[in-house]
């Protein structure tokens, strides 16, 4: 079963809506910042088991309180709707480690 590949058009409105993402390389890509280190692990333990749920797993980056993170599907060579998924559950859980 093949996965479609977004539209620039579904890519737009996602960017539109979530504050943050952008296209990088051909990914989606947003830096989350934390208050802190513990913030920042924290929330990527939490998308972490979302995204294992999901069978689903983000390219990403951590250093301090900073968490990049880069989404595309592989096996569709490009952004799908699994990408915009996990990233409203990221953005969801970003949300909740907010002061």
């Amino acid at each position: 079963m093949s996965i479609a590949i977004a539209t620039q058009a579904q890519i737009d409105g996602f960017i539109n809506k979530f504050n943050g993402w952008s296209i990088v390389n051909g990914k989606l890509q947003r830096d989350f910042i934390f208050t802190d280190f513990a913030q920042a692990f924290s929330f990527m333990t939490e998308v972490a088991l979302e995204a294992e749920r999901a069978n689903h797993h983000p390219e990403w980056f951590n250093v301090y309180k900073k968490v990049r993170v880069d989404l595309t599907t592989h096996e569709a060579g490009g952004i799908t709707e699994r990408d915009f998924q996990l990233a409203e559950q990221m953005e969801r859980i970003a949300a909740t480690k907010k002061s």
